[in-house]
Order: structure tokens, then C-alpha cells, then sequence
């Protein structure tokens, strides 16, 4: 791998049922970090071979919170928090009097 790190492949198996169906292996489900209930994504590339990928459903009242503006400032918080630039308050009132 280009990062320099070597991972370990795995290969499992699983056998197409009626309908269609697979049941996807145990160490699939555990790299995918899926549980009952999770969505999966296919992608097939030119050259056949097919990826795939575990994907979580947001809550619509919750889309807001993944959105790149809020993400960003996500992001901002945690570095200043990890660089300890913050303030602790001993009491709301002292909170409210800096925030006016």
C-alpha cells in the first residue's frame, strides 16, 4: 500500500440463495462494521470488479450536523479543545456576563 502500512486480506465466500439473496460472511459484516438493518452500497467498476460498502442512514432532523459548514466547525472546536484553548466558567453567570 502507497501509506506504508500492510494490511492482511481476507477472503470469504457466501452462496447466492433463492431470490438472490446472500448472507454476507462474518468477517465482512465485522470490516464493514454492520449490524442488522444497515444499508449496503455496490459499486462495479469497468474492469469488473465490484466494491462494497457499508452505509449509515441519517435522520433527516439530523442531516444539519453533517453538513461541511458544520463538520468545519466540528473540526475547529476539537483542535481547540486538544490545543486547550478554551475557558471553563464557574457558573453561568460568569458564562452569560463574556458571551455579552
Amino acid at each position: 500500500m502507497s501509506d506504508g502500512q500492510s494490511h492482511e486480506e481476507a477472503h470469504a465466500r457466501a452462496q447466492l440463495r433463492r431470490k438472490h439473496q446472500l448472507t454476507l460472511p462474518p468477517q465482512v459484516r465485522d470490516a464493514l462494521y454492520l449490524v442488522e438493518g444497515d444499508e449496503v452500497e455496490f459499486t462495479v467498476h469497468a474492469d469488473g470488479q465490484v466494491t462494497l460498502r457499508g452505509m449509515t442512514s441519517i435522520p433527516t432532523d439530523q442531516r444539519w450536523f453533517w453538513t461541511e459548514e458544520w463538520q468545519a466547525g466540528e473540526r475547529e472546536a476539537s483542535e481547540q479543545i486538544a490545543a486547550g484553548d478554551l475557558e471553563v466558567y464557574d457558573d453561568m453567570a460568569a458564562l452569560f456576563a463574556d458571551i455579552d
